[in-house]
């Protein structure tokens, strides 16, 4: 990769060093993915069919999978990978089970009841990435977490042909309702809606440049009404190492990432010339022995090593870029934790490699990218509910509170919330009168 000197660059190359992909940001690509969605918006299901034929290759008969279509596939499926799947979800239940909502009950005065409650989200779409690397493990990071906030329609979609283990996979986790679309095209259907797939409340799944487009937009279109879960693009890590750190973990943790797209982008961050050398030499070894090097190689072609003065200063580099994925390889990794501010997901130690966060760690991979981990957090059991306010007043909280709320209504000049009041404390004294 590419080696930087952090403290002789200027401020501009400072940024420039922290940019995202180039494959990022295509002039054109709002325009085509809107046009998409407009075809979807006005054919449906035809609009399926066309573009699945179009981008996927596959001339789709039936775009709903049935019951014996998702039985046969899991019966494909080997026990290997059932039983793999079944120590994930173990794990994956388990971490998301413990972040159940509890809920707020508060008398912020005497006679005013406030509460914070919490429901599941209805219908929730699940989108699955197929391509050239169908993620199984998205299905349980998805459907599982669903499942366990009790929402009561989980709908999953996946580019065809859908590999046999995604759809076993969301069998498993109890999803009934898996449709073969994938791509923007999939998006725009669990936004609007078409003949055959439903329309839902909200949209969960990573996915290329195109589905985060198409996740953007619909969030703001208004032909429906359709949250997202978070803008996550293509995948990124950060590793921090120092000059004890293992270079041939590092290399291998670099490479993980950067298998997954020629999109992706991986950066080390060291304080030591000579890791930084050795991981440069484990990279060229590493990459050679895997089926997916073209790719890797391309995202690496976009990534980069930036030498460092020393570990704080790593530290520092990293919140600025604010990765997916932060890995410290560092002789003691959990004292800078309380120094890192933004990270979408964070793996201490040797030997913790991101790739167990990825599959069955019981965290959640589903996380924010392109530097909105400095606001947006990973994916949780709370993304699949709502929270919402009550409020309770007897007539003596109303009346304590009543001077004070007039007051303030009457200042922003909104005569008629001043009135409210006025008109219930006017009752009140007929009553007592």
């Amino acid at each position: 990769m590419n080696q930087l000197n952090w403290s002789s660059l200027t401020d501009a190359q400072q940024a420039q060093a922290l940019s995202r992909s180039p494959l990022i940001g295509d002039s054109g690509l709002e325009a085509n993915v809107q046009n998409i969605i407009n075809a979807v918006a006005e054919q449906g299901d035809s609009a399926l069919r066309a573009f699945s034929s179009q981008f996927d290759g596959v001339e789709l008969q039936d775009i709903a999978l049935s019951a014996t279509a998702i039985s046969e596939a899991c019966d494909r499926v080997s026990i290997e990978i059932k039983q793999s799947i079944a120590q994930a979800m173990a794990n994956i239940e388990a971490f998301h089970s413990a972040q159940a909502f509890q809920a707020i009950d508060v008398q912020t005065q005497s006679g005013v009841r406030c509460e914070l409650r919490s429901e599941a989200i209805e219908k929730v779409g699940l989108y699955i990435p197929g391509g050239t690397a169908p993620l199984i493990s998205t299905v349980l990071m998805l459907a599982l977490p669903a499942k366990i906030a009790g929402c009561q329609q989980r709908v999953l979609v996946s580019p065809p042909p859908i590999n046999d283990a995604i759809i076993y996979a969301a069998y498993a986790c109890g999803i009934s309702e898996i449709y073969q679309v994938g791509g923007a095209q999939a998006i725009a259907a669990l936004a609007l809606g078409t003949q055959t797939v439903p329309s839902v409340d909200k949209i969960f799944g990573p996915g290329n440049r195109y589905v985060t487009e198409a996740k953007r937009i619909v969030s703001q279109d208004s032909r429906c009404v359709v949250s997202i879960d978070m803008p996550a693009g293509p995948s990124e890590v950060l590793v921090i190492a120092d000059g004890q750190a293992n270079a041939r973990f590092v290399a291998a943790d670099l490479l993980s990432q950067a298998e997954h797209g020629s999109d992706s982008q991986v950066i080390l961050v060291t304080d030591s010339q000579g890791l930084a050398d050795a991981v440069d030499a484990e990279l060229a070894i590493q990459l050679t022995a895997l089926p997916r090097q073209d790719i890797a190689r391309d995202a690496l072609s976009a990534s980069r090593t930036i030498i460092v003065d020393n570990i704080e200063q790593a530290v520092s580099v990293s919140n600025r870029y604010g990765p997916e994925h932060l890995i410290i390889q560092t002789q003691n990794p959990r004292a800078l934790l309380s120094q890192v501010r933004a990270a979408g997901s964070v793996f201490l130690g040797a030997y913790t490699p991101e790739s167990v966060g990825d599959y069955a760690s019981g965290t959640n991979h589903v996380l924010p990218t392109y530097g909105y981990s400095r606001a947006v957090s990973s994916l949780s059991l709370a993304d699949f509910s709502r929270r919402y306010t009550v409020q309770e007043l007897t007539p003596q909280g109303l009346m304590t509170l009543s001077q004070s709320v007039m007051t303030l209504a009457n200042a922003e000049q909104l005569d008629a919330h001043k009135n409210a009041i006025a008109v219930r404390l006017e009752a009140m004294s007929e009553k007592e009168g």
